[in-house]
């Protein structure tokens, strides 16, 4: 099985392009495109670069691309600098960044799902437990003379307003 360089090389050759005519159609510097019939990935920052390339070139000639990724990502995960995402920064990462990693991941339509279902059993069992609980009467165990209720005398009326001086 030819590698993806060589798939790359032959299919140019088959339609009569040079490598300066493929540069003007993809706008993929010549070197790139060199170094991708090649197979030299050295020159390439990382393997996002390598990949973006390829599919712009077998766009352009007409290649199957998805299959050509396939084998593209089978020969880099042989070499081990292109196997893992170098890091983008040189800090080590802390449990902050492992969480945020995992909610990026988090299908939100599921999770506020269970949250909100969450809050209606929540709101639902303070309900019950508030209806089914009478309030306890704070006064009722204060001694003798701490509190003495307001004995209402039967027929005791309100003051009349003062009528004013006639002068």
């Amino acid at each position: 099985m030819a590698t993806v360089s060589e798939q790359l090389r032959l299919a140019r050759e088959q339609q009569q392009l040079d490598v300066y005519q493929v540069a003007e159609i993809t706008k993929i510097k010549t070197d790139h495109i060199r170094a991708l019939e090649s197979g030299t990935y050295d020159i390439f920052p990382a393997p996002v670069y390598i990949r973006g390339f390829t599919r712009t070139y077998a766009t352009m000639l007409k290649l199957d691309v998805a299959r050509l990724l396939a084998d593209l990502d089978a020969e880099l995960s042989r070499d081990e600098r292109f196997r893992d995402h170098p890091p983008l920064t040189n800090t080590p990462r802390s449990p902050l960044d492992y969480v945020m990693l995992q909610l990026s991941r988090m299908n939100w339509r599921v999770a506020l799902g269970l949250v909100g279902g969450l809050v209606v059993i929540v709101g639902v069992v303070i309900a019950v437990r508030s209806r089914s609980h009478t309030p306890a009467d704070p006064l009722k165990d204060l001694g003798p003379g701490v509190y003495q209720p307001r004995q209402e005398k039967k027929g005791e009326t309100l003051p009349l307003p003062a009528t004013p001086a006639k002068r």
